[in-house]
């Protein structure tokens, strides 16, 4: 597992674009590793569309967005293409990099037990120092408080539910 505080681990995988992509190739910046289960379904549509919405604010702190699914690099495409996605895909189809970082978990749903994704998301600093790890991430809202984060401008977990309109009142967006 990893956690916080730890070097994050390196790996090389497949982009939407085709080309071999490691993690250490973006050392020097701040990296926002997301783990989600399947290109097009409503959770992860979601989290995309909300970490596009705001990806100009992340490059303003010096931020790449990465999202790795088992997805197929043509899936990433067609999934990238139909939401102007502007950020990299990457592609793990053996879910080597899913394991690696403890997100292939075993769910259950309708009282079926099966393996997949847990939505998971590291905070990376420009060392490779895993800052900060959300697990059994909740979709909607999640860019805000991870870009908020990254600010050092997080409100406590019980008041974590305010709008972007609210963050753009205090200043933090």
């Amino acid at each position: 597992m990893v956690s916080e505080g730890e070097e994050a681990r390196d790996f090389t995988l497949k982009a939407d674009d085709g080309r071999e992509v490691s993690l250490s190739d973006y050392r020097g910046k701040k990296i926002v590793l997301y783990f989600y289960p399947k290109d097009g379904t409503p959770g992860c549509t979601r989290e995309a569309v909300e970490f596009r919405d705001m990806a100009k604010e992340f490059e303003k702190e010096d931020a790449v967005i990465l999202g790795v699914s088992k997805d197929s690099v043509k899936s990433h495409q067609k999934f990238k293409r139909k939401h102007g996605l502007p950020f990299t895909l990457l592609s793990d189809p053996e879910g080597k990099v899913l394991s690696l970082y403890d997100v292939w978990k075993k769910k259950s749903l309708y009282g079926r037990t099966f393996m997949g994704t847990e939505r998971t998301t590291f905070l990376i600093d420009e060392k490779g120092i895993v800052k900060k790890v959300y697990r059994k991430v909740k979709a909607k809202g999640h860019a805000q408080i991870c870009l908020l984060d990254l600010k050092g401008a997080t409100p406590s977990k019980s008041k974590r539910n305010f709008s972007k309109e609210t963050a753009k009142l205090k200043g933090l967006l």
